[in-house]
């Protein structure tokens, strides 16, 4: 996946939310703003991105997007109840109709058999929608493999979650 591929999956994601006239934010932890940044690489973002928490910490998850202590303590920071927390929080914090949430294990330390390197949680949480999840094993890749891949599915996860059929 290249720059220039990553900067088109935004302009889809992008003009998808004008289309729907909606607003979006980020949380991220591995990626450290990336999302953020390829979607407003794009001249005219403004217009669609509202803004980005980033909380690589977990001190930063708990201050900034009310993650509770007890959840990360119970799950760790690489688990489905914290992406889920975070795209929550930041749909309510931010008031925006639609938010991206990412937390993994980008390498090339920090992995465990486990929660393994490559391993990454993203959520995507629409206003009076349900909240959606995937897990992803993003295997045999460097660090930036591994956040280029998670941009690549969080950009494909808002499309998809903007071209559901409302209900």
């Amino acid at each position: 996946m290249t720059t220039v591929d990553l900067v088109e999956k935004a302009r889809l994601t992008l003009d998808r939310c004008r289309s729907a006239g909606l607003k979006l934010a980020t949380a991220e932890s591995c990626t450290g703003g990336m999302i953020a940044g390829v979607l407003t690489e794009i001249a005219g973002s403004s217009d669609v991105v509202d803004c980005g928490f980033v909380t690589y910490s977990n001190a930063a998850k708990s201050r900034m997007l009310d993650v509770p202590p007890a959840l990360l303590e119970q799950y760790g920071a690489v688990s489905e109840p914290v992406a889920r927390a975070m795209a929550d929080a930041a749909l309510r914090r931010s008031g925006v109709d639609l938010t991206v949430a990412v937390t993994g294990v980008a390498g090339p330390g920090g992995g465990s058999a486990e929660k393994p390197v490559g391993l990454v949680h993203i959520a995507v949480s629409r206003r009076n929608g349900p909240t959606q999840h995937r897990r992803c094993l993003f295997e045999n890749l460097d660090r930036h493999g591994v956040r280029t891949q998670t941009i690549a599915t969080a950009l494909d996860m808002l499309v998809a979650v903007i071209d559901a059929p409302a209900g």
